[in-house]
């Protein structure tokens, strides 16, 4: 599955340049915005937008959802390199998404360096990163496939509804994290993440039905796939997260205990203190409630969920969400090679290693 990923990564760079140029000129902005009413101040714009964000870009990362983008637009029979441009629009979103995410956070690393704002301030990372959400609209608008009217206005409309949930997901995360009193359900937190990771997952599968007119019942059925698929890729994560930490995060990209540090609570947190003795139970809370912690209480957390068999449970709702994936899957009756690939996929999102 990897090999399909860095063998489809430059293609889906190529779609991003198109939109967001790693070379801003005053050119490009009336072009692509229109003419300055005055001036456009093209450095400035370089070095608080393409810059940052082509950094982040090229740390790496997996671009597994404008690949799904592709499989799904080929599963459906049509022609990838028509509404290869549309595949950006995942990317770009999810993009945004981390800028301001890891600001939120107030995360030290991402993808194995400095998160963006520890390099260029927050100011520029929010303003990058809430640009990303808008940038996406011009390419449904510049309509490089000729879609009609109709179906461009379906475009929006989904963009609308997918990233406001979106946004509640997000919300309703970091509530969890100010919030010291917080005993959010198994329920609540699989909805989390269905709003916050599984809408992005959403946009890619409805994106690709839409541009191509596919029908609504078969739309939902992707959505689904890749909703279910994307919620068990965070818990995936979160699994990585815990260990990879206990070997000092490796290859994974993050701070050590990175979860733990930042007092988020993960499905395996929730588990195990429902799960854990009362007196481990309260040790863990202690330790996530923390302002700072020592290597040492990370890794006394991370042997809290290992005993209570957190990461086993965890490890097996992801599985269960990925069976219940390819049955969406299996509803939406692609072909049959690119429904053995993304198949594929919602295997590789919780046996992954980094």
């Amino acid at each position: 599955m990897l090999e399909t990923l860095v063998e489809r990564r430059p293609a889906v760079d190529e779609a991003i340049a198109e939109v967001l140029p790693r070379e801003i000129d005053e050119a490009y902005l009336s072009e692509f915005f229109g003419p300055a009413t005055h001036r456009y101040d093209a450095d400035a714009l370089q070095r608080v937008l393409a810059d940052p964000v082509w950094e982040l870009l090229d740390r790496g990362g997996k671009r597994w959802r404008p690949v799904v983008f592709l499989l799904l637009v080929e599963g459906f029979g049509e022609d990838r390199e028509r509404y290869l441009p549309y595949a950006a629009i995942p990317e770009i979103l999810h993009t945004g998404t981390i800028l301001v995410d890891d600001v939120e956070d107030e995360a030290e690393l991402r993808r194995g360096e400095p998160a963006i704002h520890r390099v260029y301030g927050e100011d520029v990372a929010l303003n990058a990163g809430n640009a990303m959400y808008f940038l996406p609209m011009k390419i449904v608008s510049r309509n490089p496939a000729g879609l009609d009217a109709e179906t461009r206005l379906a475009i929006f409309e989904m963009l609308s509804d997918e990233l406001n949930r979106t946004h509640l997901g997000q919300g309703t995360d970091i509530r969890w994290h100010n919030d010291a009193d917080a005993d959010p359900s198994v329920e609540e937190y699989l909805e989390m993440c269905a709003c916050k990771t599984g809408c992005l997952g959403r946009i890619v599968a409805r994106l690709a039905a839409l541009v191509t007119g596919q029908s609504a019942e078969r739309e939902q059925a992707v959505a689904r796939y890749a909703e279910t698929m994307s919620v068990a890729f965070q818990i995936g994560d979160d699994i990585l997260d815990v260990e990879h930490s206990l070997g000092e995060a490796g290859d994974f990209g993050k701070a050590f205990g990175n979860d733990v540090r930042e007092g988020k609570t993960t499905l395996l947190v929730i588990h195990a203190l429902e799960t854990a003795s009362d007196e481990r139970s309260r040790r863990l809370r202690e330790i996530l409630r923390a302002e700072n912690n020592t290597d040492d209480e990370i890794r006394e957390a991370i042997e809290i969920l290992r005993e209570s068999g957190s990461v086993e449970y965890a490890r097996e709702t992801a599985l269960e969400l990925a069976a219940e994936a390819r049955d969406h899957l299996a509803e939406a009756e692609l072909a049959d090679e690119e429904t053995e690939q993304l198949a594929e996929f919602t295997r590789f999102v919780v046996e992954r290693d980094v």
